[in-house]
């Protein structure tokens, strides 16, 4: 059964550690990051940004396959499904999908105002469905399907504007980018994660681009008020780097070795073993039913 995200994110805020969020691209993306979940006792929150949902043809279908692991694998920790970096537009589809729990970026809008009447107009639907909602201010650096940003810092002002709204967490720009961090990275404004975290108080805060950012970083981020980390890049280049392996030692060209189930093992399994590393850098193990 999926939950929404609010329980598992209030939990971690109170014990000082985060929840992972790793985005899913297909069947083998989610059932390993189940796996790991699960065999480390964790909350996981699996998310999926509308292009991870095109490729897999439709939100709904994402939403059903994520539904029905979590039944025939019999995970037996919290998991919440979620909507990274959605439109307004993609909110609702996800709503009506079956996810629990929905991300809306009002960052990239024209003006702050619209964000703030759209991220009010979003809690009031999803909660009405018991559909846990993220909002963000102050757009995060790097792309990510197509949203843009040069990584600004939140201003704490308009952060406890949104986080009045009701809302559930809140992703607040701190330097931090998707994809890879480049060598010269100024690193992430603990300073202005503290303005941050003294206006909205016990509201747990989100953490986009968790890719590569030092392990020190993360874990005083965590300490300061980070209960949410988003993971995408990460699990990509594992994946890839397996995959790369398998083939440059030319394994799929040994007997079946190009059935896809033997092709794609590798790629597998190193998410796995990827995500239960951060699951711990997190200290998110063992805090399944927190």
């Amino acid at each position: 059964m999926l939950v929404n995200a609010t329980a598992m994110l209030q939990a971690a805020a109170k014990g000082h550690y985060a929840v992972g969020a790793f985005n899913t691209n297909n069947l083998e993306w989610a059932s390993s990051i189940l796996d790991a979940a699960e065999e480390l006792q964790s909350p996981v929150i699996l998310q999926c940004t509308s292009g991870a949902a095109k490729w897999q043809t439709s939100y709904k279908v994402v939403a059903d396959l994520v539904k029905q692991l979590v039944e025939d694998k019999n995970i037996t920790v919290p998991v919440a499904l979620h909507l990274d970096h959605g439109t307004y537009e993609d909110v609702f589809k996800c709503i009506e999908a079956g996810f629990t729990s929905v991300m809306y970026d009002g960052s990239h809008e024209e003006t702050f105002d619209l964000n703030l009447q759209r991220t009010a107009e979003v809690v009031k639907a999803a909660h009405a469905k018991g559909i846990s909602v993220e909002a963000e201010v102050g757009g995060i650096g790097g792309v990510e399907d197509g949203v843009a940003s040069n990584g600004e810092l939140a201003d704490p002002e308009q952060c406890k504007a949104i986080a009045d709204l009701g809302v559930d967490f809140l992703a607040c720009g701190i330097g931090n980018i998707h994809g890879i961090y480049p060598e010269n990275w100024a690193g992430l404004s603990f300073e202005r994660l503290g303005e941050i975290k003294a206006l909205t108080g016990d509201l747990p805060l989100v953490l986009h681009g968790g890719t590569g950012i030092p392990v020190e970083q993360i874990q005083k981020a965590i300490s300061l008020g980070i209960s949410k980390i988003n993971v995408n890049t990460d699990l990509q280049v594992v994946f890839a780097e397996a995959t790369r392996k398998y083939i440059e030692s030319g394994k799929d060209q040994q007997g079946k070795g190009y059935d896809p189930r033997k092709l794609l093992k590798p790629g597998r399994d190193a998410i796995v073993e990827r995500t239960k590393e951060l699951i711990v850098e997190f200290g998110s193990e063992g805090k399944g039913w927190a």
